[in-house]
């Protein structure tokens, strides 16, 4: 069938959606088909149609903006119209929801359709919901890894040895990415770190190292900064590392739910081409794990895994309790990672885990004594050094100091009401606290701690400052402070934490960093 285009003021995301007159539809044979091919000068294309009787007419063919600029036909040339076969992958897709067990050739089929957007979203939502429903074993996921690596782009840097670190999240605070990397690439290893921006967090490693340097590099960028530093600090979400994860999270996200985790973390480790990887797991109340025993089942996950797929890896399981260091929020996290690079603050709980994630992946190169190797590291200014080195390869000021990043100007002190000791500091409340008051979009929101947990107060000491540059969000902020129980300071813990009500009940949602 021949229709006139007819093109639509009208985005859709990146979808390539067309409409189509109902009667139209009728002679092609199908009330709406999930997909039409058109041709048009040798070239076929495949969209998704909508129908319409009011937007075009019989005989016209509406294409939105993206898939128009694409196609290249001008309004009012005629293009080839007929229903489209159905891909093979959607079979596949149907063999999962059948809940059986998909081979690597199926997954390759399903992810590279994806990627060339010849399935819709109903059915890659099926895809995922077949995952999330069936499971996917071991071995389903070293599958799906390497055909979502196949798929994408591939950093190699043509080195024996590369090493990475993962965290899955909940480290609230967590500075331990911004500081290992210029340890380790300062000792002579790769180490081309890929990190993402906040999900539910209150600011992502990205969303940090953003406050000092670009962060939206492309691949041949990302390689020139490691060829010359050794390491480097990129987002994720800028590159084209196993793209086909960025679809699946979007489906994943408002679902609430998270089958694609392994697959997901391992692609993009095998993209930037590590074969020697530490997992972090921050584990206890307040962060995403809760227990040692959980941490330990989804640790084997990942070392079996990583076998799979020729990457060594080994897992820290790290304490999550409380934050990490005194500082949360992207940019407050940012400065307090330069003051601990200059030796202008003993962050105790932050040097402990860096040092000791740094000396694991030391042991994993043959390095003996890594941990204090990394301190030596650390505290000699080698790092810093590093860190300036990569700051400038990614077209930040090598000469930035502290104070160069602000804090937000609007502030608010939570004062001590009695003498006493910090008994807990729930790391999630105080996340929510620095994202209501706008981090990571501000990167001069946050919170800062004065004290950690066992540490002791007096009555009008400050526990914590919150920082903003809205007074509307520092309200927000306060008002979570308040209502939440943040933190628990006195003379001893008391049992009752909360008391909660119907209708107080919020529901929160748990989604593992990638």
């Amino acid at each position: 069938m021949l229709l006139k285009v007819k093109k639509l003021d009208l985005t859709a995301g990146g979808k390539p959606i067309v409409v189509i007159n109902k009667a139209d539809l009728e002679e092609l044979g199908s009330k709406i088909p999930p997909r039409v091919k058109i041709r048009y000068k040798e070239k076929n294309f495949i969209a998704i149609p909508n129908v319409s009787e009011e937007i075009v007419r019989k005989g016209e063919i509406g294409i939105y903006h993206e898939l128009f600029k694409i196609i290249g036909a001008k309004s009012g040339e005629e293009v080839s119209v007929e229903i489209a076969s159905y891909p093979e992958s959607l079979n596949f897709i149907k063999k999962k929801l059948r809940g059986k067990k998909l081979e690597y050739e199926e997954f390759y089929e399903i992810v590279k359709d994806v990627l060339e957007e010849k399935l819709t979203e109903g059915e890659i939502t099926g895809f995922v919901v077949g995952l999330h429903a069936y499971g996917l074993s071991l071995e389903e996921a070293a599958a799906l890894s390497k055909a979502m690596v196949e798929t994408g782009e591939r950093l190699n840097l043509g080195e024996k040895i590369v090493l990475d670190k993962h965290s899955i999240g909940g480290g609230i605070g967590d500075k331990t990415s911004i500081l290992l990397v210029p340890i380790i690439a300062s000792l002579g290893y790769k180490i081309p770190k890929t990190s993402s921006r906040a999900i539910t967090s209150p600011a992502g490693t990205a969303d940090k190292v953003e406050t000092l340097m670009r962060v939206n590099l492309n691949i041949e960028e990302m390689r020139s900064v490691v060829k010359k530093t050794n390491g480097c600090l990129v987002w994720g979400g800028s590159l084209h590392l196993a793209p086909a994860d960025d679809i699946f999270i979007k489906i994943e996200y408002p679902l609430e739910i998270d089958p694609l985790l392994f697959p997901s973390i391992m692609a993009k480790k095998m993209a930037v081409g590590a074969n020697k990887l530490v997992i972090d797991i921050p584990t206890g109340r307040g962060a995403k794990i809760k227990t040692i025993g959980d941490a330990q089942i989804l640790a084997k996950d990942f070392i079996k895994l990583g076998g799979y797929l020729g990457i060594e890896t080994r897992v820290a399981i790290t304490h999550g309790e409380q934050p990490i260091g005194y500082s949360v929020g992207a940019g407050l996290e940012a400065r307090e990672a330069l003051e601990i690079l200059m030796g202008l603050k003993n962050v105790e709980d932050q040097i402990d885990k860096v040092t000791s994630i740094a000396s694991i992946l030391l042991e994993m190169v043959g390095v003996e004594d890594g941990k204090r190797i990394a301190l030596e590291v650390l505290k000699s200014g080698k790092a810093e050094r590093k860190f300036r080195e990569i700051i400038a390869e990614q077209g930040g000021n090598p000469h930035v100091k502290p104070e160069d990043i602000p804090f937000g100007r609007f502030t608010y002190d939570f004062i001590s009401e009695t003498d006493g000791n910090i008994l807990w500091i729930d790391s999630g409340g105080i996340g929510s606290v620095a994202r209501a008051a706008g981090s990571p979009t501000d990167k001069g929101a946050g919170v800062y701690l004065y004290k950690k947990v066992g540490d002791s107060v007096k009555k009008g000491e400050k526990i914590l400052t919150i920082f903003s540059n809205s007074e509307a969000k520092l309200e927000r902020a306060i008002k979570i402070l308040n209502e939440e129980a943040v933190v628990g300071y006195g003379g001893r813990r008391k049992m009752l934490i909360g008391k909660v009500c119907e209708g107080e009940i919020e529901k929160k949602r748990f989604i593992l960093d990638r």
